[in-house]
């Protein structure tokens, strides 16, 4: 068991912002264990693929159980893992509100409560979820109530955890996106999706690296938000 080297956990982390998040810790010298449902094991090994539901609290227990069975600690949890669902509000159906629930909410919910033990003992830690600018800022045309009642969920919490945690050495932040560019998006929606930011453009993935690595450096920075949506939370336009 080697405690030497850092260690982050990062769920969701199979494509888009997860994959870069996972690259991203990896070039920093971190070990990764990196959990979604269909993960594979790669070539690295510095990077430990934990397959499964993070809604499943079994498997949430089963990735920290990891970081500490294979590096005895956990320094970093990134709550990236989420369902997005875009549909008018009386048209979601009791399954896409147990599926976002099951992940937004339980995932983060099973591993943070596994995560904050070890980082409580070591005291030391840093906990960053992965939310929505629609949170703060809902766009006309862009119908997000099960986005908005998640993530701003999770939101909230995170100012609630960064007290309660302040003095034990845990720090809690978040990073609020806008749309950010991914293979989810096929290239015909792409010039509507730009629109929907007043700089003109869609994020890209390496803007929200970016903002999660300023957060794991800025060490007097805790419960805050960072927003990463080209202009979309400063109001209308």
């Amino acid at each position: 068991m080697n405690t030497e080297r850092k260690v982050a956990i990062i769920t969701g982390a199979s494509q888009g912002i997860g994959a870069g998040l996972v690259q991203a810790y990896r070039d920093q010298g971190y070990a990764v264990v990196a959990n979604s449902r269909n993960i594979k094991a790669g070539s690295d090994d510095g990077v430990i693929a934990v397959p499964g539901h993070i809604g499943d609290r079994d498997v949430a227990r089963q990735v920290v159980d990891t970081a500490l069975d294979r590096y005895g600690r956990v320094d970093t949890l990134i709550n990236n893992a989420g369902i997005f669902v875009s549909k008018p509000f009386t048209e979601y159906t009791a399954e896409d509100f147990r599926n976002v629930i099951d992940v937004n909410l339980g995932g983060f919910f099973h591993v943070t409560q596994f995560a904050l033990a070890p980082m409580l003992k070591q005291e030391r830690g840093h906990i960053v979820q992965i939310t929505t600018a629609l949170v703060d800022q809902p766009l006309a045309g862009v119908p997000a109530g099960l986005a908005s009642l998640t993530k701003g969920g999770l939101a909230s919490v995170t100012r609630g955890l960064a007290i309660e945690y302040a003095r034990q050495g845990v720090r809690v932040n978040a990073v609020a996106p806008g749309i950010i560019r991914t293979p989810m998006h096929a290239p015909e929606t792409h010039e509507f999706l730009n629109g929907l930011h007043p700089v003109g453009r869609m994020g890209d993935i390496q803007d929200i690296v970016d903002a999660v690595l300023y957060l794991e450096r800025a060490g007097f920075v805790t419960g805050e938000t960072i927003d990463v949506d080209g202009g979309q939370h400063a109001g209308r336009w």
